[in-house]
């Protein structure tokens, strides 16, 4: 028996197998977790990044100075009456929303603090598209052009007119006046303003026939004989008055044009800015004396601002904008005052005549009302 020591003989391997099995040994248990982390990862960012989720951002918007100029068109312009220039801004304020958001997008904008989510239904109709939507806000962004045309000149005496703004299709006036005719008398009643013509239908019956006298563009008048219809065949309400099917407005009527230059915008809250502009164009004196003023507010063309949406967003992008004085609806005062930028004055307002004397109050060194 020899005491030499017995030499190792090492078991014989096969490259890519475990010992005690007949299968590749592959990746290790660290090597697959690695790969599960990585598909894992790479299916979230599909979802995260592609998958869009029901709701839509609200963000600040743009700002644009109504008494300057956007790509070099004049936002404000009046054509055929003597102007003032001014030095100072008057920058309407506006929105942002997305209706494009992915999961990434989502949780993004909400840890920014900058970015809000809302349902998508509280902003879109069953089945309505980001166009959809942006051509009805063109649509308001429109009205409302007209409506601070026509409170700016009231404001400033002009004579005003009545038209037919709107037609509904199939009732009694249909195809006979027309989107923008002048409307003088109805019933025998002369027509100065826009109540004038439901007061004149007062007392009437559906089935009785009316006159009414109208003028499209510069044509002569005419007078027609309509018979009316009722309300509730047409969708509208349940008035027992006799329906002619026109939807009256107050314009202004004056020998000059008024036209607002602002493309990609909607809504309807810049029509306190655009008033205030067109008061500011056509008087001496500059009512921001050199300072930079936003706002908001939809107005009506008796000069009454009404409440709006998304005022937190605005109102930082005035104060980024250089902005130190707001024009709030006094209804959004609240809501104003819980999220003002710092050094931010928040001036309440009701009126077309009293956003102006507020900006004559300051120009003088007065304290005009505040939220």
């Amino acid at each position: 028996m020899s005491d030499s020591p017995r030499p190792q003989v090492e078991e014989p391997r096969t490259i890519g197998y475990e010992p005690g099995t007949d299968r590749p040994r592959g990746l290790t248990r660290r090597g697959w977790t690695m790969v599960t982390s990585f598909v894992v990862v790479a299916v979230l960012a599909l979802v995260g990044g592609f998958i869009k989720v029901p709701y839509v951002s609200l963000g600040p918007g743009p700002t644009y100075n109504t008494l300057g100029s956007v790509e070099g068109q004049v936002v404000v312009e009046v054509d055929g009456a003597k102007t003032y220039k001014t030095s100072g801004q008057l920058r309407m304020t506006t929105v942002s929303i997305n209706d494009e958001v992915t999961l990434f997008d989502a949780l993004g904008k909400w840890v920014s603090g900058r970015y809000a989510l809302a349902p998508r239904e509280e902003y879109f109709g069953p089945g309505q598209t980001q166009e959809d939507l942006e051509r009805e806000n063109t649509k308001m962004f429109q009205d409302s052009q007209s409506s601070a045309e026509t409170a700016a000149l009231r404001y400033l005496d002009k004579p005003v007119k009545v038209i037919a703004q709107e037609i509904t299709r199939k009732a009694p006036v249909d195809n006979i006046i027309q989107p923008g005719d002048r409307l003088w008398e109805v019933n025998g009643r002369p027509i100065a303003v826009q109540e004038d013509v439901r007061e004149a239908l007062t007392g009437t019956k559906p089935g009785q026939t009316v006159k009414v006298t109208f003028q499209h563009g510069n044509e002569a008048k005419k007078t027609v004989d309509i018979k009316l219809g009722k309300a509730s065949d047409y969708g509208s309400d349940d008035r027992a008055e006799g329906f002619l099917g026109l939807a009256p407005a107050d314009r202004a009527d004056v020998d000059f044009e008024v036209t607002i230059h602002l493309e990609d915008v909607g809504g309807p809250s810049a029509g306190l800015i655009f008033a205030l502009a067109i008061v500011d164009s056509l008087t001496p004196g500059e009512m921001e004396d050199g300072r930079t003023i936003a706002g908001t507010g939809a107005i009506d063309v008796k000069g009454n601002v009404q409440p709006i949406g998304g005022i937190p967003f605005k109102l930082i992008a005035a104060k980024e904008d250089g902005a130190t004085t707001f024009l709030v609806p006094s209804e959004n005062c609240a809501e104003a005052k819980s999220n003002a930028p710092d050094g931010m004055d928040l001036v309440k307002i009701d009126t077309l005549a009293g956003a102006v004397k507020a900006l004559d109050d300051i120009d003088a060194g007065r304290t005009p009302p505040h939220c």
